[in-house]
């Protein structure tokens, strides 16, 4: 039978298309928001029965909304709290730290498969599931609103007095994370890359701009490569960090860490932990997007006769190109991302 979707589904859907809802984080919460509805006024009965409504909603979204992984991921920390809280109220949690398991051999550690393992009945109702669940949602939703600022209380750790920083296009996390390194540093420069053709770099210097105590130099990305040298710190944002601790991130960022690679500068990149998606890159159904190509060649133009122009709209960066990453949770190499998956979602969640 089709999956049918929500009306709070496709209203969220039809908002993203027509750009009522912009960036991961308005993305997120609005996810968030039909979640909660879902486990609030929806009639199931047990953690199964909630589990398959949510996967079900999840898949719509995934289909219409390819590029938007953070969907897939909110769905994700759902399931998994939907495990624990069902498992903690049955008293079924097994503690690895006990002493029994402690003195375990290692031929028995080595040995041992998951057919010892217990399976759990999800399908068995939980008196007092729906409140748990509503209580850690209050937590990912405060979560969620402290993200921005827990990533720029950093800032003084990353950023010195009179360092070159550059960045590319116009991030929100990297503008208040530089806003913040700017009220707590002296004679900073920062170099801001256009990413054209949305030239969205031209913002994010205006804004800079507009504070106290720091130059701001706008380049076109075709300078990326000859400022380099001069630069002490590269920051930009991203849309996505994969599993792999690879990024989908702005079309330019590709440029940028290979620029840096070359003259050794440290990549740092802001990515709050609501964005990290256990998904590969081959993974990936739809990984870029592209975009309107009247700003590179006009239409009417007489080289657009003969020539197919794409505008790609995002990058995949490899790990071995990021240096750190910064979360609301502190910095991580990229090498720790399948660490950190492994404490946000649950291995059977993985496959939606």
């Amino acid at each position: 039978m089709r999956e049918q979707p929500l009306k709070e589904v496709t209203q969220l859907i039809h908002a993203i298309k027509v750009g009522l809802v912009e960036g991961s984080f308005g993305i997120t919460n609005k996810t968030l928001d039909i979640f909660k509805y879902i486990i609030i006024s929806k009639s199931w009965k047990n953690a199964d029965a909630l589990m398959q409504i949510v996967r079900a909603q999840c898949r719509i979204l995934q289909a219409a909304l390819p590029q938007e992984t953070v969907t897939s991921n909110i769905a994700r920390r759902i399931l998994k709290l939907t495990r624990e809280e069902f498992d903690l109220l049955h008293a079924k949690v097994q503690h690895f730290a006990d002493d029994s398991q402690a003195s375990l051999s290692l031929h028995k550690l080595v040995t041992q498969t998951s057919e010892s393992n217990v399976s759990v009945d999800y399908s068995v109702p939980q008196q007092g599931l729906r409140e748990a669940l509503l209580d850690h949602l209050q937590e990912v939703e405060t979560e969620l609103e402290t993200s921005s600022e827990n990533i720029c209380v950093q800032a003084e750790e990353h950023i010195h007095s009179s360092e070159i920083i550059l960045t590319l296009g116009h991030s929100r996390s990297v503008e208040n994370f530089l806003k913040r390194a700017i009220k707590k540093r002296q004679f900073l420069t920062i170099i801001v890359a256009e990413c054209a053709p949305a030239s969205r770099g031209h913002n994010l210097a205006a804004s800079l701009a507009a504070e106290k105590n720091v130059e701001i130099i706008v380049i076109p990305d075709a300078a990326i490569f000859a400022m380099m040298s001069r630069v002490n710190k590269v920051i930009i944002g991203t849309h996505s960090v994969l599993a792999n601790g690879g990024l989908r991130a702005a079309c330019g960022a590709y440029t940028v860490a290979l620029a840096a690679k070359h003259y050794s500068v440290p990549v740092i990149v802001l990515a709050p932990m609501y964005k990290l998606s256990p998904l590969h890159l081959c993974e990936q159904d739809a990984f870029n997007m592209v975009g309107c190509a009247e700003d590179v060649i006009p239409y009417d133009s007489i080289p657009a006769r003969e020539a197919k122009v794409y505008s790609p709209m995002f990058d995949y960066v490899p790990p071995e190109l990021v240096t750190l990453f910064i979360s609301n949770t502190g910095g991580h190499a990229p090498s720790y991302v399948y660490r950190l998956l492994t404490e946000l979602y649950h291995p059977e969640d993985l496959e939606i």
